[in-house]
This record gives C-alpha cells, structure tokens and sequence, in this order.
C-alpha cells in the first residue's frame, strides 16, 4: 500500500479533514488545502470563520424545519406566497430545486429525509406529525408530494397519504415528468417545473 507523506503535520491533518467531506478523495483534498495556503491569512480566516458561524448560528424554520436565519424562515414568513398550499419535500436541497423553478408560489415542508428501513428510518425520525398538524388547523387546502421517484421515496408518498386522506384537503403529486428512480435535487428545472405545473392527484398515481 502507497502511504503518501506529508512535509507538514498540519498539511496532513487538514488534508485528513477535507477528505470527510461527501465526494472529496486525499487528491482533491490536498488541493484544496494548497489552494488555501496560496490565499492571504484573512481570506482564508474569513473561510474559516464563515464555516463556523454557519454551524453555530443556523435555525431550522418552526414551521416547515428549512434552514434560516431567523426563528421563521423567509418562506413562511412571506404573506404574498399562497398559504393553503404545501409542497412536502425530502430535504433543503429539493426546496432550493423548486424553488428554482419559478413555477412554485405556495409554502413547503422538510421532511429532514424518507423511509428507509434499511438505513434505520421509520416515520418517527421524520418530521411527518408536525406535518399532520398543520393540516389539522384547517387552514391548508392542498399538499403536493413531491418526494424522489424512488420506492423509498413511494412509500413515505403513500404513509403520509395514509395519513392525511380524511382530512378535507387535496393530495397531488408530481406528474411523472420526473423519471423513476430519479432524486429531486437532479431533474433538470424545466422538468421539475413542468411536473409541478401538471401535478396529479395523488391517488391517480398509485398502481402505475
């Protein structure tokens, strides 16, 4: 086995931490790190700090668990989006997804993941009850699943259609512009939107 050596312990503890992040080998994280060391001390202490603040300071909206700022997220807390339509998506990447679409005026709602026994995630580490309960105030007149076209994806659609199908408010999903199999964050922006435009009540898509 090829041990690379390092001249600096500090250049190999910082490679060490660079290759934690998702998709980042020893190569690239080595890169990195001379990128930084080639920049002045306080961009890369602006870096550094904006890391941290970003870790220490983030709130998770009250109301639909997005990433803010504030206590309420700019979403919610906008009165000129439409109030009684919800689109129930997986996490905050798909609410930037959508967002980009320019085709989606209403509220959303993180789920903070989907079920998946195989990784240990059942319907009480989502945040599911919190969603039942902002129907149950009677002001939501349409929730729109917009989960991943994948059978982890298609059974957390179909546990909460369970759970809300008595409740007087529509359920739609995407129309099936978005292949099976694909993840939210991935489909193109025309698509997406053209699939959010054309949704479909829920209960149309089962069985297909």
């Amino acid at each position: 086995m090829n041990i690379e050596k390092y001249p600096s312990k500090l250049l190999e503890t910082a490679v060490n931490e660079f290759t934690k992040l998702p998709g980042i080998g020893r190569k690239s994280a080595l890169r990195l790190v001379l990128h930084l060391l080639r920049q002045d001390a306080e961009a890369v202490n602006f870096f550094g700090n904006s890391i941290i603040q970003l870790r220490n300071e983030i709130k998770h909206c009250k109301v639909c668990h997005n990433i803010s700022d504030t206590e309420i997220c700019n979403i919610c807390g906008n009165h000129a989006r439409n109030q009684s339509v919800i689109c129930v998506v997986e996490n905050i990447r798909d609410v930037m997804s959508v967002e980009n679409t320019q085709q989606y005026n209403g509220l959303y709602h993180v789920l903070g993941g989907i079920i998946s026994p195989m990784d240990g995630i059942g319907p009480a580490e989502l945040e599911i009850e919190s969603l039942v309960k902002r129907v149950e105030e009677g002001t939501i007149v349409e929730i729109i699943l917009a989960l991943s076209t994948t059978m982890e994806g298609d059974t957390t659609n179909f546990y909460i259609f369970r759970k809300l199908k008595d409740f007087p408010v529509k359920i739609t999903t995407l129309a099936r512009g978005v292949s099976v199999g694909d993840e939210l964050e991935y489909t193109d922006e025309i698509t997406l939107g053209r699939s959010l435009t054309n949704r479909i009540p829920y209960e149309s898509s089962l069985g297909k």
